[in-house]
């Protein structure tokens, strides 16, 4: 049944036009996490950096990003939507403009992370102008379904960019592409985005921001840290544990303050959790696809970076065509069957890959891989934003923006901790059993592959069970995903489908 709400078709063009602004920061934002990736050889010989300067390079923007992104979330509802997302993106575009033209290390090091600090603002901020560009709830779940596409299309064409503009000119090139759209975002905001809902007018939690961006931070450097070293390194281990000693802290402190940063209860809610648990281990999944093949096509099968860039092409197209069909399928199905149908599609495609040896033919199993995970993340991303953000009270979507991008950015560093050191493990058995190098590091990165082909595979039937409706009860449930079942009888000229379209992460909305 359609809500009966007929925007006028001038509101229709300057929706459009705010969505797809809205859309190109929020795929900027998840560029820049891998728009290095294939470049760090390049980096490391042009500034003469050591290995432990490349993995600070490297790291920096996660960490940052995914740290504070919960503050990020909270000050969007404080401070006003559209000015937290202008200020985010003045940040990160004067950082990426300082990463890409500064001399040196210092130069390269600090933008990085300032730029995470501009994103962790700006991405909550735009998320949630999404419901103020369509509070119409059938709208705002297909918005909803496109949105969860952008970051992953985001992150394969950081890939694609890095490759393409490292081999032809430059890698500091790359930072291009940032600085015009937050250049876009700050001179277009006021004429095509809404101010949104008057700021929440309540006292901003100081000790619960500074606990949660301290433990996450200092937890993910001890993540990041265990790519490169043992388990048992003090650098590893004695930043973890006190990063979850200080999540800790943040959770007594926030069950005891009146005006909590994060409200428990907020996350716990079990649907809510459940598909913040799939972005988690979507974003681990796929950033670990693609620093593995990255590593084995340049390593193992001695291919440029522009081969390796152009080798997840067909990446690229399954997930823009995924993307554009994400909301449809919501529609039909519902948020939570989308979700969970994504889960076990990106297993098989992981266990495609995972097929992977030191002679692989890449049109074969591998390609086959290449293709099904996209379709199955981009319904993972899809379906579990929609299901994320359902019965979210409008003074609350920066803070509920802030919790879907935090697992997003978290997700990538403990997944590749724990998959690069199984892979290392694996491999550095077989080499000690007489096996090839070759040989055994593609062994090493087809056991992670499989591990967390396991992982997806268990998280579906998790969620399967988790997410299943009451008798009765109307399918997907919750606001959203209610709102998604009235999307497939929403006419094109209500939905500003050309425009969305030209966003580049999925269909009209």
């Amino acid at each position: 049944m359609s809500s009966g709400y007929a925007p006028a078709p001038g509101a229709v063009a300057r929706t459009g036009r705010g969505f797809a602004l809205l859309g190109a920061v929020q795929v900027v934002l998840i560029l820049a996490i891998t728009m290095l990736s294939p470049a760090l050889p390049a980096i490391q010989h042009d500034l003469g950096l050591s290995g432990a300067q490349l993995t600070l390079v490297s790291a920096a923007y996660g960490l940052s990003f995914s740290g504070l992104l919960m503050l990020g979330g909270r000050l969007a509802d404080l401070m006003g939507r559209r000015r937290a997302l202008v200020a985010g993106a003045a940040v990160f575009g004067l950082a990426s403009a300082a990463a890409g033209l500064g001399p040196g290390f210092a130069f390269l090091l600090g933008g990085r992370f300032v730029q995470g600090v501009g994103a962790a603002l700006a991405a909550p901020a735009a998320m949630s102008l999404v419901r103020s560009l369509y509070p119409d709830e059938a709208r705002h779940a297909r918005a909803l379904a496109v949105w969860g596409g952008l970051a992953g299309f985001g992150a394969t064409a950081g890939m694609l960019l890095s490759g393409t503009v490292s081999t032809w000119v430059s890698w500091r090139w790359s930072f291009v592409a940032p600085v015009a759209v937050s250049l876009l975002a700050v001179v277009a905001a006021r004429r095509v985005l809404p101010a949104g809902p008057d700021p929440v007018r309540v006292r901003l939690d100081v000790p619960g921001a500074v606990l949660v961006t301290a433990g996450l931070t200092v937890m993910s450097y001890g993540l990041v840290e265990a790519g490169e070293r043992s388990w048992g390194a003090g650098v590893v281990w004695g930043p973890i544990a006190a990063g979850v000693l200080l999540l800790a802290a943040f959770v007594a402190v926030e069950l005891r303050v009146s005006h909590p940063l994060v409200p428990l209860g907020f996350l716990a809610r079990r649907h809510r959790a459940t598909a913040l648990w799939a972005v988690f281990i979507g974003s681990a999944g796929m950033s670990t696809i693609f620093f593995l093949l990255s590593l084995y096509f340049q390593e193992v099968r001695n291919a440029s970076p522009l081969l390796t860039s152009a080798a997840f092409l067909p990446f690229s197209a399954a997930q823009v065509v995924t993307g554009m069909l994400a909301g449809r399928l919501i529609g039909r199905f519902g948020g939570r069957a989308v979700m969970v149908g994504g889960l076990l599609v990106a297993a098989a495609g992981l266990v495609l890959i995972g097929q992977l040896g030191a002679d692989t033919a890449y049109a074969g199993t591998l390609l086959a891989g290449l293709i099904v995970f996209p379709v199955g993340i981009a319904c993972v991303f899809s379906g579990s934003t929609v299901v994320a953000l359902e019965d979210v009270e409008d003074e609350r979507s920066g803070l509920a923006g802030g919790a879907v991008n935090t697992a997003m950015e978290v997700g990538p560093t403990v997944g590749l901790a724990v998959l690069v050191s199984l892979a290392t493990a694996h491999a550095s058995g077989l080499r000690d059993a007489g096996e090839g190098i070759g040989s055994a590091t593609s062994s090493g990165y087809a056991f992670a592959l499989l591990i967390a082909a396991a992982v997806f595979a268990a998280g579906a039937v998790v969620s399967a069970v988790l997410l299943r409706s009451p008798r009765g009860a109307r399918r997907g449930g919750g606001s959203a995903s209610a709102g998604a079942e009235t999307v497939r009888s929403a006419g094109p000229s209500e939905a500003a489908v050309g425009v969305a379209r030209g966003g580049g992460g999925g269909g009209g909305v």
